[in-house]
């Protein structure tokens, strides 16, 4: 059988769009994504581009449009211990951001040459020497593409990893996020540890006048255990009025080495859809960028053993992601978080 394409890219966050915009003219490629810009991005995300998302763009000699940038722009992040009622301040130099503008900014690098299908992938399936990818189209039209390679880059709950990669069983959370209007809100960035309600963190910030606070639950009983917390926060000046929006999503939280998957057998992954991202902080967009450039260099800079070469490129990836492993004690362990925050360790004193 001859592929129509030789990659087909599904997912075009941060991860497709860096590999579709870096990956040598000589093959013919396609994106699949449902995102556009007469579409709204709703995936439960902060959008705070942090030092080693910025990092990561700037090995590009990229420069970010003031139009991404929304305001405040944020300092410090306020973290509050729930359960011990602590509260200390740390310096961040984060970058606040509209989320859905960062990724169609992203989107708009991505050169002629590759082409762009506005659709949902309904199923990806072997066929000959490549893949068949069944597509619904941004009119509901229903369409099949062939590709020799197939590149996932579609998140937490991959389609690609799914299918091809099935040994593969990350930990998964489940996002939920809310909008309240935020015109009577402190606009502070702060991230909450709530041991009742959930092992993971939650988040708060302001936005262009919107208030937004969101955390990641585990999957069982996750809205309740949301609300109770809302409800917990109240005793930290958090007052929730009716939210303008919900929005939710999986969102992926490894444990170990085991829990990334890279490449097999003309399938491979990338950003969330891979495991990379970091289970201390959530921050998955360094990850995805720095990701998706290596992949892109693999198959620029070699002719063959593409998923050996990405699988050994990665290393260096998957070891730091460890390194974020072996943190989380110190930051989710009740004791040893009260410990840490109790020393005033990197802390700065908010004069009022």
């Amino acid at each position: 059988m001859m592929c129509e394409y030789d990659m087909a890219v599904v997912g075009c966050g941060p991860a497709g769009a860096t590999f579709a915009r870096l990956i040598s003219k000589k093959y013919k490629v396609v994106v699949i994504d449902k995102k556009s810009a007469g579409t709204k991005f709703e995936k439960p995300c902060g959008g705070l581009l942090s030092e080693d998302a910025q990092k990561a763009l700037s090995q590009f000699e990229i420069t970010l449009p003031k139009e991404v940038l929304v305001s405040p722009q944020i300092f410090a992040v306020r973290t509050i211990d729930v359960g011990a009622k602590i509260i200390k301040h740390y310096q961040r130099t984060y970058l606040n951001m509209d989320r859905h503008k960062f990724d169609l900014w992203m989107m708009s690098m991505i050169p002629d040459s590759v082409d762009k299908v506005s659709g949902e992938c309904r199923n990806i399936s072997r066929s000959g020497e490549g893949f068949k990818i069944e597509i619904k189209d941004s009119d509901q039209n229903e369409r099949a593409i062939s590709a020799k390679y197939i590149i996932g880059a579609d998140g937490a709950n991959s389609i690609v990893r799914k299918k091809f990669f099935r040994s593969k069983k990350p930990r998964e959370y489940v996002a939920i996020q809310q909008w309240f209007k935020g015109e009577d809100i402190n606009p502070f960035y702060s991230c909450i540890f709530d041991r009742e309600t959930s092992d993971c963190c939650s988040w708060s910030i302001s936005k262009n006048g919107y208030f937004i606070f969101g955390g990641a639950f585990p999957k069982k009983d996750c809205r309740e255990a949301f609300e109770r917390q809302k409800k917990r926060l109240e005793n930290f000046g958090f007052f929730f009025k009716d939210p303008l929006k919900t929005e939710a999503c999986i969102v992926l939280r490894p444990r170990g080495l085991f829990d990334f998957a890279c490449a097999e057998d003309g399938a491979f992954l990338i950003g969330e859809a891979a495991g990379f991202i970091s289970p201390s902080s959530l921050e998955g967009i360094s990850w995805a960028i720095n990701s998706g450039a290596i992949l892109a260099d693999v198959f620029n800079k070699n002719k063959a053993k593409f998923e050996q070469k990405y699988k050994r490129k990665t290393i260096k990836l998957r070891l730091r992601l460890l390194g974020k492993v072996i943190k989380c004690p110190f930051m989710y362990k009740p004791g040893l978080r009260k410990i840490v925050m109790k020393s005033g360790l990197k802390t700065i004193e908010i004069r009022k």
